[in-house]
Formats: structure tokens, C-alpha cells, sequence
């Protein structure tokens, strides 16, 4: 990966060090390949409901660490408690009815003084136009929960922590390159992916605060 993820960038931000614990919950999408790329010191531990959701070998082999767990249960046990610099939810609690609080039972597998990143969709999503790969909130029959930066903040302040960032995660960069994704990926997909429209439309929102 060319650019460099806005979780990253958040990650070198608030955080001193490089050689962090990494909990990303929800690990697909290849995450621990490009987490190991632009950190390649950290501990990286990642959380999924199955193994066979949306990574390879190479993605597994990044791993220092694999839990497979469905986190609706809200049986958090097996995760050390204190232990992760970062915990990073990207695109997870939309996909469930009970996300609140799967995030306020990970809260205590913070350091304290640790960060969590979240990013879901906007509400504002339900407006946009329909894309291949989801640029409206309902293009993904999975989704079944619309939150808000409003919520997710007021989730994590009631659990005692201190809001650093929040709003529409957009990258101009991503904006700006978006011609050339188009023009290539009709090329070599035969179709170009929701997600080379989010940065233009603002589909995704974020929080991310401290322990």
C-alpha cells in the first residue's frame, strides 16, 4: 500500500513509540499485512470471526497473534486485560446488533494511556449512490446497525475515556488519485470498487480516544 492508513498516521500521533501491542479487531481485508508494513515493530494480535474471513497465508504469517471469536457472545476472557497500546475496530460494528457493547467490554484491554480507533460508516451513507463493494450503507446485506460519532463518543466517555479525534475520515490524497483507481481498476476488474469513492463522498467516520 502506496498511502499510508489513517489509522496509522492516528497511531504515530498519540502514541510515543513504535514497538506498540496491536488488538484489531476484525482483521480481515489483508490489515495485518499493511499494519506490518508501516509498523513493522509492533506486536500485532488480530480478531475474527472465523479464519477464513478475507485473508491468506502472508496475512496470517504477519500475525504474531489469532483469536477467532464471535464477538457478539461478549465472552472477552482469552484477551489480556492491560495489555494493548491500540486497539483498532475498522469497519466492525455496523456488522453487529450488539457493537456498543462489544466496545465497552474491550475498553479494559487498554493500557492505561492506550488509544482505540473506530470507523463505521456515516449515517449519512444511506443517501449515497449504490456501488459494487458498498458506498451506500445498504449495499452490504451484512450491515444491520447505523451509529453515529455522537454515540460511539458518548460510549466510550462513559466508560472513562477521553476523546482525541473524531469526525469523517477522509484522505485528500485518496481523492486525488481516485481518476487513476477509476480508469484502472475498470481495466483490470471491469468495474471500480465503492471504496475508491469513500474519501470523495465522506463515507467513513471515525473516533478515536484514550484510556
Amino acid at each position: 500500500m502506496l498511502v499510508k492508513p489513517f489509522k496509522i498516521k492516528l497511531a504515530e500521533r498519540y502514541l510515543s513509540k513504535t514497538e506498540i501491542n496491536i488488538l484489531d479487531i476484525g482483521a480481515g481485508s489483508h490489515s495485518a499485512t499493511i499494519t506490518k508494513q508501516w509498523l513493522p515493530q509492533c506486536h500485532y494480535t488480530g480478531i475474527d470471526i472465523s479464519k477464513r474471513y478475507d485473508n491468506d497465508e502472508s496475512d496470517f504469517k504477519a500475525m504474531d497473534e489469532f483469536i477467532e471469536m464471535d464477538l457478539t457472545k461478549l465472552e472477552f476472557g482469552i484477551i489480556p486485560e492491560n495489555k494493548y497500546d491500540m486497539i483498532v475496530m475498522s469497519h466492525v460494528i455496523e456488522h453487529l446488533h450488539n457493537g456498543d457493547k462489544v466496545i465497552a467490554g474491550l475498553i479494559s484491554k487498554l493500557k492505561k494511556g492506550g488509544i482505540i480507533y473506530l470507523e463505521f460508516p456515516s449515517e449519512r451513507s444511506v443517501h449515497f449512490p449504490s456501488k459494487r463493494e458498498t458506498l451506500n450503507f445498504y449495499d452490504d446485506p451484512t450491515h444491520c446497525r447505523i451509529f453515529s460519532v455522537k454515540e460511539v463518543s458518548e460510549i466510550l466517555v462513559q466508560n472513562q475515556m477521553s476523546i482525541l479525534s473524531a469526525g469523517i475520515r477522509r484522505q485528500l490524497i485518496n481523492i486525488f488519485l481516485m481518476p487513476f483507481k477509476i480508469v484502472y481498476q475498470s481495466i483490470t476488474k471491469g468495474y471500480v470498487r465503492g471504496g475508491v469513492y469513500w474519501d470523495y463522498y465522506g463515507f467513513a467516520e471515525y473516533v478515536c480516544a484514550r484510556r
